[in-house]
């Protein structure tokens, strides 16, 4: 009932201790509350909170618009709603390296288990159009030394985000990527790698998990959990896939309501009022209300 009972601070120290051990772990992105109750509830390792569902969800292109508070904000709803670790798009911080710390303190406070921050220029551009610019490799450093800096949980999981391959190419990753880590990356995110030789030759490279981006109607192909695994990652995340999915169908009930002037074609597709009821622990709740509204006051 409410919110998940598991710490945030137990939440990092699980996330810590499963990737120390075998095996993908899987972070579907939540685009809500709700949804981050139900990849929980089908069996996943962790949620993802994506920058570009956050902004899409705020009505804005993921171009650097939204601030770290709106950031936080929502990571907290999410987080506090599952048991599950949540890792989530920090962008570049959102400023200088002071900025960054901060940023890192809002979202510990927030109940993530871990965040990345990238090596963008500010403000930045979704990972997976052209005409990105990344910052140079003492900037990008400071980012990292800041973040590691700034957290006050040591399990607080600091991931760092590259995007110089689109720019300069694999090697010019495989030399950001040892420079982040040797600044206090505990985990490097390689984005828009074009195939699995190159994701491959970045887990190589570093001796900390490598994060494998499958995003739709991107630079990368979709991959199987089995070839990611293979080629070395230790961590995926599906960042916007439930929100293209959800607004799919979302768009389809409207078209059938214009059409139709009724949805009752679509009903069979539609979450059932008692699955929502249990995801939502409705039991739970008239439990607890039933024994507060039925003691008695006693008279004077």
């Amino acid at each position: 009932m409410l919110y998940a009972p598991t710490t945030a601070a137990a939440k990092r120290a699980a996330l810590r201790t499963a990737l120390a051990g075998p095996g993908l772990l899987r972070f579907p992105g939540a685009f809500n509350p709700l949804s981050a109750r139900l990849i929980q509830d089908k069996g996943f390792e962790g949620v993802y909170i994506s920058g570009a569902v956050l902004s899409a969800d705020l009505g804005l292109p993921d171009i650097g618009l939204t601030t770290a508070t709106e950031v936080a904000g929502r990571s907290h709803q999410i987080a506090r709603m599952t048991d599950l670790p949540a890792l989530v798009d920090a962008d570049t911080g959102f400023g200088e390296p002071m900025n960054v710390a901060r940023t890192v303190q809002e979202l510990e406070d927030a109940g993530v288990a871990g965040l990345h921050i990238e090596d963008q220029v500010n403000p930045k551009r979704c990972g997976h159009l052209d005409g990105k610019q990344v910052v140079g490799t003492d900037t990008a450093v400071k980012r990292i030394r800041a973040a590691a800096d700034g957290r006050r949980d040591p399990n607080l999981l600091i991931m760092a985000r590259t995007d110089i391959r689109a720019v300069e190419g694999l090697d010019a990753t495989l030399e950001r990527a040892r420079a982040l880590v040797d600044a206090g990356a505990d985990a490097i995110f390689p984005e828009a790698m074009t195939g699995l030789a190159e994701l491959e030759a970045v887990a190589t490279a570093v001796d900390v998990p490598v994060l494998a981006n499958m995003t739709e109607f991107g630079k990368s192909e979709l991959f199987t959990e089995d070839q990611l695994a293979s080629a070395g990652a230790r961590i995926v995340i599906y960042p916007v896939s439930l929100l293209r999915v959800a607004m799919g169908a979302a768009e389809r009930a409207l078209d059938t309501l214009v059409a139709e002037g009724s949805l009752r074609s679509e009903v069979a597709g539609m979450q059932h009022r008692a699955r929502l009821y249990e995801l939502l622990d409705y039991p739970a709740y008239n439990t607890f209300d039933a024994g507060v509204f039925t003691f008695t006051v006693p008279g004077r």
